[in-house]
């Protein structure tokens, strides 16, 4: 990022695993074959973020949701930080949540930047965060501060906790970090989240540019670790600032660089990437990228270009879904508008509502004060599993999924309805013929506000019987949202 802003802006867990393979394996019939197999959901939980269950729909739709902005939850404020200071990340461990962040400063006068040096900062709650005085790096003197990194890895540095089984204790925590084609993507490890050493002295991946915040996780699915990175396109859409992937199964040797693919969303400038299991459903991953605009000039700052976050996910991890609307609008603030804020922090947190008896929500972290200074982070929350809902007004809509086999015996939604909505269920044999004692008929009105509503019908919530065969299910929904369902004991 700094050393883009510095030329021209160029335009423009058991079960899971089980069901993880079975997924595969199913993509891997041919298409005539795929298409008659019944999708294996097993006990996950499937969020509805996208139409991998869908297979008709009539007066509803998939509607993307926003999340609500909330308090300042950390400035940037220290002398070592600075008003360029961000490529954060957060993650809880055990009784608290972690926070990294880049400390960089930049002096509009002299058009000079700071060394970029790494943070690190920590949370009882997610909402108030404290800077604990390290010792470990020195800054005009003097240790007191919460620096942890001082290198080339500093510009982007990213951790995260590594989930391999097989992981050493001595890197329990994993990094990668550098931000440009001549550092490469480089990779450390800690035993404890704060002291850091570089596994190996020459970068793991240098197939890519690297100017922005890279990251890594293992991901059960593939067993292995998955890294997303800048890189530009080429060809018709050269320049563009892209994304790609690369899997290892060391950490150490990386394979090929791909890069990754939107549908039907236009190739557009993805600044960051976001990309992450999701706790819940970790199947799936989610994206949060920084879609940039540097053509538009919205502030009165040197530097043009425009940002806003948005949404996708994936499936395999390299072919996502990419709404075109954006996730989190730039808004009133006017300084949101200046070039690079609207970064969203790689990472969300499960956190308390500030509501007493609402339930746990997630909390995203999004910058401002970039440039301008001082950098900041305000946390947004959402709805647990809200990020799309099958969505139908009052006039009422309906979904029927494609054939699904699931174990467990009772259905459990996520769901929302106006006092006067409602959402009705019924369970309907491949063919389409509703299956007797569960059909449409059978199933009373239910209305109401739940993370994990059980769905009863007249003759009870079993549905244990029709575990391991192939079924449909039929949500019809008025006034109403559905934001993810499972099965379970």
């Amino acid at each position: 990022m700094q050393s883009e802003s510095r030329g021209s802006l160029i335009t423009l867990a058991s079960g899971v695993c089980l069901a993880a393979v079975l997924l595969l394996a199913s993509h891997a019939l041919p298409a005539a074959e795929a298409d008659t197999q019944p999708v294996n959901i097993g006990s996950r939980l499937e969020p509805l973020i996208d139409d991998f269950l869908i297979d008709k729909l009539d007066g509803a739709k998939l509607r993307l949701n926003h999340p609500t902005p909330r308090e300042i939850a950390i400035t940037f404020d220290a002398p070592w930080e600075g008003n360029c200071s961000a490529c954060s990340t957060v993650f809880r461990d055990g009784d608290k949540y972690r926070m990294y962040y880049r400390c960089l400063d930049f002096d509009p006068k002299t058009k000079k930047y700071t060394k970029d040096a790494t943070a690190y900062a920590e949370s009882t709650d997610g909402k108030v965060w404290t800077k604990p005085k390290l010792g470990l790096c020195d800054f005009k003197g003097a240790k007191a501060n919460n620096l942890i990194w001082q290198d080339v890895e500093s510009h982007n540095f990213t951790p995260f906790i590594d989930q391999n089984p097989n992981g050493a204790p001595d890197a329990r925590y994993k990094a990668v970090g550098g931000g440009s084609r001549k550092t490469g993507m480089r990779i450390l490890k800690s035993s404890d989240g704060i002291h850091w050493q570089r596994i190996q002295p020459n970068p793991a991946i240098t197939d890519g540019a690297f100017d922005s915040q890279n990251l890594a996780f293992w991901w059960p699915n593939t067993q292995s670790y998955v890294a997303f990175f800048r890189t530009f396109s080429q060809g018709d859409y050269k320049g563009i600032r892209d994304i790609s992937t690369a899997t290892s199964k060391d950490f150490i040797h990386w394979g090929k660089t791909e890069g990754l693919t939107y549908g039907d969303a236009p190739h557009e400038h993805l600044y960051t990437n976001g990309i992450a299991p999701y706790d819940r459903a970790p199947h799936v991953l989610m994206g949060f990228p920084k879609r940039f605009w540097p053509d538009r000039k919205r502030a009165d700052h040197p530097f043009g270009g425009v940002s806003e976050v948005v949404f996708m996910t994936s499936r395999d991890g390299q072919s996502f879904r990419r709404w075109q609307e954006a996730w989190i609008r730039p808004g009133l603030m006017k300084e949101r508008w200046v070039n690079r804020n609207n970064i969203t922090a790689y990472g969300m947190l499960v956190t308390k509502s500030d509501v007493v008896g609402m339930p746990d929500e997630l909390s995203f972290y999004s910058l401002e004060g970039y440039y301008v200074g001082p950098c900041r982070l305000r946390r947004y929350t959402l709805r647990i599993d809200g990020f799309v809902s099958l969505n139908a007004p009052f006039a009422g809509g309906e979904m029927i999924t494609k054939p699904v086999v699931f174990q467990g015996a009772k259905l459990i939604m996520n769901y929302s309805t106006s006092a006067a909505g409602s959402v009705r269920v019924e369970i309907q044999d491949p063919s389409g013929k509703p299956i007797e004692g569960f059909a449409l008929a059978d199933c009373p009105e239910i209305y109401g506000d739940s993370l994990a509503e059980t769905v009863r019908w007249k003759g009870g919530d079993d549905v244990v019987k029709l575990a391991g065969k192939p079924v449909r299910l039929r949500f019809v929904l008025k006034d109403a949202d559905l934001y993810s369902i499972r099965f379970q004991q």
